[in-house]
């Protein structure tokens, strides 16, 4: 069931280790297929170099395992809940790197200081509000999903969630680790910037305007057009 797309989904897991995205079993990446309505899913806890490509897990949208001989990722309730909301997404990623779950955990969200990260993202990388303690108690991981949703931007293809780390999506699973490695390093800018210039300001309205679009939107101009 949905081969192609555990490959897809395993091959984007590997490429979290290459990117130096996670260590140890800190992440996870995940894809929807829109014609089952079914996730394809890292399985929890299971380390990078023994996992193998049938060790990825099949789920509904009510979480019920379809296929698969190991349990799903301990965040597979956040994953479904990016999806109930935003179908058309391809792939969802969750890291603790360094640098963006430094932001995280200093609850801030990652401002939009030059032409890097406005290439992808039209303005900061946002936060999502905290969880109340009923919300952390009970049902944690689903309301994670849930805050991230409420927080979600088109413009801005990945979240900060507060004290715990990085959610990035893409059309694609590869596209989405693309974005979580996008999120790490304009994270480590950020931070480099504001140590050399405590006072900066965020990029210039224009120049943001400039970057962002000529990548994004019915104007972009940005590589190779299809033929």
């Amino acid at each position: 069931m949905l081969e192609e797309l555990k490959k897809k989904v395993y091959e984007a897991n590997l490429l979290l280790v290459k990117y130096g995205l996670v260590i140890f079993t800190w992440g996870n990446v995940s894809s929807y297929d829109q014609k089952s309505k079914l996730i394809v899913i890292k399985p929890s806890g299971v380390p990078y170099e023994s996992m193998k490509e049938d060790d990825m897990v099949v789920v509904d949208l009510n979480g019920n395992v379809v296929e698969g001989r190991l349990n799903p990722s301990s965040d597979t309730p956040t994953h479904i809940e990016i999806y109930k909301k935003h179908p058309e997404l391809g792939g969802i990623v969750h890291t603790h790197s360094t640098y963006a779950t430094s932001f995280a955990q200093g609850k801030k969200e990652i401002v939009c200081y030059g032409t890097t990260q406005a290439d992808t993202f039209y303005g900061s990388v946002p936060l999502c509000r905290e969880l109340k303690k009923e919300e952390i108690e009970k049902d944690y991981e689903k309301n994670t999903g849930i805050a991230i949703v409420q927080s979600y931007k088109d413009e801005a293809p990945g979240i900060l969630a507060p004290s715990h780390g990085v959610f990035a999506w893409g059309s694609t699973p590869s596209e989405a680790v693309e974005h979580a490695k996008i999120i790490e390093e304009v994270a480590k800018m950020a931070f480099i910037s504001e140590s050399l210039n405590p006072n900066i300001k965020p990029i210039n309205k224009d120049l943001l305007d400039k970057h962002y679009f000529r990548k994004h939107g019915p104007n972009s101009y940005y590589g190779q057009k299809k033929k």
